[in-house]
Order: structure tokens, then sequence, then C-alpha cells
């Protein structure tokens, strides 16, 4: 079955960075569109990047030029290096993968079929 783990997270201040990673199993990694998603208190889940058509990236307007997703088909991980981190990151984010999606990038969160457990990032 697939298995999506997330790891990273942690707390940081403003302006600082971290890079975070999802180790995926039990699919044919480089096929999928895989996405990081994000979770605050109060707020519905937000999509952050996501990597499709095995190379084309798309982001949230919030997070470019800030954030930047990519991938080692080798060890089968997904990675968010995210850079001049502000408050308003804060919040647990997701790793998501789907075997079908395809195009225009930027997919709601209900598209994904399979999700990572999240990891915390707070940024003060």
């Amino acid at each position: 079955h697939v298995q999506l783990v997330e790891s990273g997270g942690g707390s940081v201040q403003a302006g600082g960075s971290l890079r975070l990673s999802c180790v995926a199993s039990g699919y044919i990694f480089t096929t999928y569109c895989m996405a990081w998603f994000r979770q605050s208190p109060g707020r519905q889940r937000e999509m952050v990047a996501d990597i499709h058509d095995e190379r084309t990236e798309s982001y949230a307007d919030s997070v470019k030029g800030r954030f930047t997703i990519s991938k080692d088909d080798a060890k089968n991980t997904l990675y968010l290096q995210m850079d001049s981190l502000k408050p308003e990151d804060t919040a647990i984010y997701y790793c998501a993968a789907d075997p079908y999606l395809s195009g225009s990038g930027r997919f709601p969160a209900e598209w994904f079929n399979y999700w990572g457990q999240g990891t915390q990032v707070t940024v003060s």
C-alpha cells in the first residue's frame, strides 16, 4: 500500500529556513503527482506546491519565490525547501500523492488519494 512519511518540521525564527522531506513507498514514485499542503487552526487545508508530469512545478502565490519543491527519484523522496519564513507560514505541513493528476497544477486537496501524517512548522 502507499505510504508517505514526512519529517523536517520544527520551530524557527522569522527569516529562517527549513527543509521538509517526504519519503514515499508502495508505488511508482516517478509517475505520481506529488504535493505539499498546509493547514493552520481554523483554516482549510491549502496547497503550497506541487510537482506533476514528472517535473512541472506549481506554487501558491503566498510562497512563490520563497519555497522550492523538488524530488529525488532514486530516494523516493519529495522535498520542500522553505526560505524567508514568515509567522503566517506556521501550520501543519502534509505530503500528498496521486497517480492520475496531470495538467495545470494547483490541484485541490480533495483530488489527492494519499496523505502523510503531517509535520508541524512553527515560525515566530
